[in-house]
């Protein structure tokens, strides 16, 4: 099975910037992957994903010009650097398989455990 870890969230003051870090393993073939937030009280939203199998990263509009996703295959690791961070940004941060590679909920086939980061 595939297993997601996320870390690297925390507490920042606004206008800072934190890494998050999401090591997976367990799988055999290259995934589309991406990152997806819940902010409290809201349904998750997608922020950024990826296609492990090589394509153009794609950023939602709360993500964008913010935010950025990369990956390391040699690592398996996939990251988001978030920078500017407003305390709207204030969430639970998840790393997610996706198939297919879209940024609908639907599309998540699996997720990570979270990681809370919080903006003040």
């Amino acid at each position: 099975d595939v297993q997601l870890v996320e870390s690297g969230g925390g507490s920042v003051q606004a206008g800072g910037s934190l890494r998050l870090s999401c090591v997976a393993s367990g799988y055999t073939l290259p995934m589309n992957m991406g990152w997806f937030r819940r902010l409290p009280g809201q349904e998750r939203e997608g922020l950024a994903r990826i296609s492990l199998g090589g394509g153009r990263p794609y950023h939602a509009n709360a993500a964008k010009d913010r935010f950025t996703i990369s990956q390391d295959n040699a690592r398996h690791t996939l990251d988001l650097q978030m920078s500017s961070l407003t305390p709207e940004d204030t969430a639970a941060y998840y790393c997610v398989v996706l198939n297919p590679c879209s940024l609908s909920l639907a599309s998540v086939t699996q997720w990570g455990q979270g990681t809370q980061v919080t903006v003040s």
